[in-house]
């Protein structure tokens, strides 16, 4: 079946996989599977190869570097209120507070337990 998403894959860059699989965990409450390739440990985030959508993993290796620049990624979350109450327990820092992005939602900025600028959206 063709996933007419164009976002396939996306790698989070983490320098401590442990502890950026426990911040993830806390904040969005999912559980990773953990992979070995050549080069890099990988925890992948839930997904289903038959339903639409993308997934993606934390990585930890050489040429896997944790930014706050380049390109942002948004977890669609509940309630947006919740997962920053949850971010700042976890060791993350809320960069920008929640706000309304008229009809398609609200959206909020944070760094991660590794310095990743992330984040979220909801409805």
């Amino acid at each position: 079946m063709f996933n007419p998403n164009p976002v396939g894959w996306f790698e989070i860059a983490v320098t401590d996989l442990s502890r950026a699989r426990h911040f993830y965990h806390q904040v969005l409450g999912v559980e990773f599977h953990l992979m070995e390739m050549p080069g890099c440990s990988m925890a992948c985030f839930p997904f289903d190869h038959d339903k639409a959508g993308s997934s993606g993993a934390l990585v930890q290796g050489e040429g896997y570097e944790p930014s706050q620049s380049g390109t942002l990624i948004y977890f669609e979350v509940e309630s947006i209120d919740s997962a920053l109450e949850r971010i700042s327990h976890a060791g993350g820092k809320v960069l920008q507070s929640k706000m309304s992005i008229g009809e398609h939602g609200f959206i909020a900025i944070f760094t991660d337990s590794e310095g990743n600028k992330v984040a979220l959206h909801s409805r």
